[in-house]
């Protein structure tokens, strides 16, 4: 049987949970490691023009790159989210797709990191993910 992911929030660190995400993931041995590169708010029609299509976009388009690879919400151990023009705003709207994706306990490790522009144009949310799934032996 697979040993479980761990994930940790020591009281020194704080308790990130209410943002949607984890300070710590602790992935034991026997797992493969699946990287998801960064996922924005294009469609098969393009990109959305406003932040709020496109963050709901780009967490659709990682869960289809999840479900490609065999994997679910759980499995994910770190993300990076890039916001273009990072404001409150956009943090409260960023820490609910989290919670949506992850609710309860099990969230993976976060980074976010304010940016004033991204690879594609027009781009204005991307995130990216780091999974973790047991091998077919330990399935």
């Amino acid at each position: 049987m697979a040993q479980n992911i761990q994930r940790l929030n020591p009281p020194e660190l704080g308790d990130p949970s209410h943002y949607g995400f984890t300070n710590i993931v602790l992935v034991p041995a026997h797992q493969t490691l699946v990287f998801i590169a960064g996922q924005g708010g294009m469609n098969q029609q393009g990109n959305s023009t406003d932040f709020d299509s496109q963050l709901s976009q780009a967490f659709t388009n990682l869960r289809a790159a999840l479900v490609a690879v065999g994997a679910t919400p759980e499995q994910v151990v770190k993300i990076t989210v890039l916001s273009v023009d990072h404001d409150a705003r956009k943090q409260e709207l960023i820490s609910a797709a989290r919670n949506a994706m992850w609710p309860g306990d099990i969230k993976p490790a976060s980074t976010l990191i304010p940016v004033p522009r991204l690879a594609g144009e027009g781009m204005l949310f991307e995130i990216d993910a780091m999974v973790a799934i047991p091998t077919p032996e330990e399935r």
